[in-house]
């Protein structure tokens, strides 16, 4: 084996182990709502007790995500994704091993506590492992594990607990990820500047301090794009699969049957427009203007989401609601690379949690308007919304992201 096959095998090792992590991030999350009545009953809980292990998790994961990239760029993605995966992983567990609410509330507060260090972690390493001109994609695809976990989650969270118990649900998911977890540990190594032969890698530079990444532009033209776009995307996590059984008047089984479309749509189109855009940068393109160009093509498409309450036709409903899905993933994966191919490497990871929280946030006030809007206006007026915070996003990006400085060598 050649010294570059080697490099690109070690390189497909770790896009590989990064997709089963955010895979199991995305699970492992989940397995509460999935099992809800089980574990109400098990702990002799209400609706209000539910809430209060939904928001004890939110809580903490909101506060815990900007935290989380500086402990990444400080430890680096080997160390701090070892300690995050083991952290969430014990937390999932120890969720199926408690007697108590107030225990299982506990350990669900964990979990908020290390589940956001997964994505820092993910951009953080394939920043420096994957060439420029491939970024796009190899990123994207480390990301797609969360939304193939978030459809996976049902059947195999069900059939686990059907099979064995509802502990069992918890417990073998948390003993996958201690595994994976010491597998990361033994793969994974920070590139030194001997590792990589491809020309089109940029040179290692000195990270910003964290208080200047405040005064860049660039952080807050992303901030504020995830603080636009991403409500969009949580709209089709937490709204879509009810709106078509009470807009549409399907049965939930009919909604089972076409509810998963658009997500597999979404993964599927973003994984296309995100190696359009490594193609684009093979070609000669600027990758960062690729990767914006592409993403302001998918916010131009969006005002099309505004017909979806006017189509009576299910499949074209069903069309429309995947070219949502496709614009949310395109923008929400190829930020990744946006930001990559913007901040020195060993700032992206802090860059991706402070827009991440103010994406989350952004999310929650919107999600709280959705159901006022909905219920006195209907729902025209709130699509009509949906489809046009992707172009004000795309506005903000294109006045404001422009790449941070690389010209200081590293002293690292």
């Amino acid at each position: 084996m050649t010294f570059a096959s080697a490099i690109r095998s070690r390189l497909y090792w770790i896009v590989a182990l990064l997709f089963l992590a955010t895979f199991l991030n995305y699970l492992d999350r989940q397995t509460l709502s999935i099992l809800k009545p089980v574990v109400k009953a098990e702990f002799g809980l209400d609706d209000a007790g539910y809430a209060t292990l939904v928001n004890i998790f939110t809580f903490c994961y909101a506060a815990a995500y900007i935290g989380s990239g500086w402990v990444v760029d400080r430890l680096g993605a080997r160390l701090a994704l070892t300690l995050f995966l083991l952290g969430w992983s014990a937390a999932t567990i120890a969720c199926g091993l408690a007697r108590s609410f107030f225990a299982f509330a506990a350990f669900r507060a964990l979990l908020g506590i290390m589940e956001p260090g997964n994505f820092p972690a993910m951009i953080r390493a394939t920043a420096l492992w994957a060439p420029l001109k491939q970024r796009g994609f190899l990123m994207s695809l480390a990301g797609a594990g969360g939304t193939v976990g978030a459809v996976a989650a049902a059947p195999l969270i069900a059939w686990l607990a059907s099979s064995h118990s509802w502990h069992a649900a918890f417990i073998l998911p948390g003993i996958a990820g201690v595994v994976l977890a010491f597998v990361w540990w033994g793969v994974f190594r920070e590139p030194d500047a001997t590792v990589s032969p491809e020309a089109d890698r940029p040179p290692a530079v000195t990270p910003l301090p964290w208080r200047a990444l405040w005064g860049q532009r660039a952080l807050w033209g992303v901030v504020l794009a995830r603080l636009i776009s991403d409500p969009v995307w949580y709209f089709c996590l937490f709204w879509m699969p009810g709106y078509f059984q009470e807009q549409r008047g399907l049965s939930l089984r009919a909604a089972g049957m076409v509810g998963w479309i658009p997500f597999l749509a979404g993964n599927l189109g973003a994984l296309a427009l995100a190696a359009f855009s490594d193609r684009l940068a093979r070609r000669g393109m600027d990758s960062l203007l690729a990767r914006k160009r592409i993403l302001i093509g998918a916010a131009c498409a969006a005002p099309l989401i505004a017909f979806v309450p006017h189509t009576p036709d299910l499949v074209l409903t069903v069309t429309l609601l995947s070219l949502a899905a496709v614009i949310c993933l395109t923008w929400l994966l190829l930020l990744m690379p946006v930001i990559a191919d913007t901040f020195p490497a060993g700032n992206v990871a802090s860059v991706w949690a402070i827009a991440g929280a103010f994406g989350a946030v952004g999310a929650m006030v919107f999600n709280y308007f959705v159901g006022r809007v909905s219920s006195a206006l209907g729902g025209a007026p709130l699509f009509l919304v949906l489809g046009g915070l992707h172009l004000i996003a795309a506005f903000v990006m294109t006045m404001l992201v422009r790449r941070v400085d690389r010209m200081q060598p590293s002293t690292v």
